[in-house]
């Protein structure tokens, strides 16, 4: 074999191992983020499925104070209207959480419905009879577990979406996902004091 074909060829098996090697490290970082968004994603859906759980509590849980406080009109209302604005928001898609309004529309209605729901557990304290109610005691024992499986649930989606951010972030990392389309996701940052479990004391 000629020299000048020999260099050829080696030049050409050069080219191949690099292009081999460029795509088997583009196809493994562009991998670990497809894998890393979709952790996200279903820690997500797992956020929205404990305030689903929440959301869901409520209606019961009114009509048994309303058993015993029904001239607490205001307090109740504040309730209704506050679930219904979060229900309006409540279903986000996995792009949506690129959107920080989106985000931000998401926890001030979760954020809202929290406080109404700790100032209708704050008057059953007038009511012995209603704090004394099974029906409403189970239905509290459900919203104070539900609430702090909000905060693991929060906390944990809140992991995930740092460990995919640093990944998409970080170099050569950022490249590729500038290259594939992969944007940073928002935290759910929701206000602690509103979404921490109601403190309703039965003493």
């Amino acid at each position: 074999m000629k020299s000048g074909l020999k260099i050829v060829l080696a030049v050409i098996i050069v080219i191949a191992v690099i292009v081999a090697g460029g795509c088997q490290f583009y196809a493994g970082n562009y991998n670990r983020m497809v894998e890393l968004e979709e952790q996200v994603s279903n820690q997500w859906a797992q956020v929205q499925n404990v305030y689903q759980r929440r959301y869901d509590l409520i209606p019961n849980l009114v009509e048994t104070v309303k058993g015993y406080a029904s001239h607490e009109s205001q307090v109740i209302t504040d309730v209704a209207q506050a679930r219904s604005r979060a229900g309006g928001v409540m279903e986000l898609s996995a792009s949506d959480l690129e959107d920080p309004e989106k985000i931000r529309q998401f926890q001030e209605a979760q954020n809202s419905l929290g406080g109404a729901l700790q100032r209708l557990l704050s008057i059953t304290e007038n009511y012995p009879e209603l704090k004394a109610n099974q029906n409403f005691l189970a239905l509290q024992d459900q919203l104070e577990g539900t609430e702090n499986r909000i905060a693991v649930e929060r906390g944990r989606f809140n992991d995930a979406v740092t460990e995919y951010n640093t990944f998409i972030r970080k170099f050569p990392g950022r490249i590729i996902a500038g290259m594939s389309g992969f944007m940073p996701k928002e935290k759910f940052t929701a206000d602690s004091t509103a979404q921490s479990a109601p403190a309703v004391s039965f003493d």
